[in-house]
Order: structure tokens, then C-alpha cells, then sequence
């Protein structure tokens, strides 16, 4: 039976590019001369954005959304931290999320069932295995999926006949 896994990943190598990438912006950049401007990325998943002063952050969020977005990454799957500000320093922490959590693989295996297809969803640790008779109906569901406006990017992979 042909089946697809539907999951929700980030390719790591495109990520740290663009966090260098960003960097190198920064230290070029004419409005962050002299400033210690500077994002650092701290375990897998995590950035933290440091700078002097909120507003330049804010500035550096858009850097960083810019380079992930031209290095083929979806921006939805950022999550913003509060800017804290001590000692004439802001830092933001901001998280890439991966993997569909339990709620969001519940709400897809609920649309592919309430789109009366005929497939069966099931979930799988952090993805969803759809399967069905027809590789026309698992088509469908790939559409229905990418119309959705889900909150987190999407990916298809390991289509089988």
C-alpha cells in the first residue's frame, strides 16, 4: 500500500549558514558600528541574539529571518523569547521548533479524517504515517495538508508504492 510520512524538520547545516551569514551582516552593517552586536547559537535548536539595546534586536530578528528564509527555511517554525535587558545589554532567546508536537498531529489525523478520504493516519512519535490504497488519495491529503495554514512548515517524505 503506499504510504508518505508527514513531518516537520530543519536542515541543520542551512540553519548554522545562516546564522553565520547573519553574523557577518551584522558586523557590516553602518547602524551596528562599534556595537556588540552578535547571535549565538547555543545547543541544536536554540539562537540567542545579543545586543545593547532592544530595538537593535528587533533589528536582528529581521536579519535572521531574511538569511533562514533565503537559505530555504520556513520562518514559521521560530519561536521568539521576551527581550531581556540588563547591564546595557538586550539578548533574545529565539527557538527553532522541529518535529509535530502531539496536539498539532492529533488536529492533522482529525482533518485527514474529517476530509472523508479514504487513507488511514496514524501518528508516530513526531510525525504522522498516512497511508491509503490510491496514490491519488494520498495526493489529496498532501494538498489538503499544504492548504491547512498549519502553524508549523511541513514536509512530505518517504512516499512509497
Amino acid at each position: 500500500m503506499p504510504s508518505f510520512d508527514v513531518v516537520s524538520e530543519l536542515d541543520k547545516h542551512q540553519v548554522t549558514n545562516a546564522i553565520d551569514q547573519s553574523n557577518r551582516l551584522v558586523g557590516n552593517r553602518f547602524d551596528f558600528k562599534g556595537v556588540n552586536a552578535r547571535f549565538e547559537q547555543s545547543g541544536a535548536n536554540d539562537v540567542v541574539l545579543h545586543a545593547e539595546a532592544e530595538f537593535q534586536v528587533k533589528q536582528m530578528l529581521e536579519i535572521l529571518q531574511a538569511e533562514l528564509i533565503r537559505k530555504g527555511i520556513d520562518i514559521a517554525c521560530l519561536e521568539e523569547g521576551k527581550v531581556e535587558e540588563a547591564n546595557k545589554t538586550a539578548r533574545m532567546p529565539v527557538k527553532l521548533r522541529e518535529g509535530i508536537e502531539t496536539e498539532l498531529a492529533k488536529k492533522i489525523v482529525k482533518m485527514i479524517k474529517d476530509a472523508k478520504l479514504k487513507v488511514q493516519a496514524q501518528i508516530q512519535g513526531d510525525q504522522v504515517r498516512v497511508t491509503g490504497k490510491k496514490r491519488d488519495d494520498l495526493q489529496e491529503v498532501i494538498a489538503l495538508l499544504k492548504g491547512a495554514g498549519l502553524e508549523m512548515p511541513l514536509q512530505f517524505i518517504n512516499f512509497r508504492d
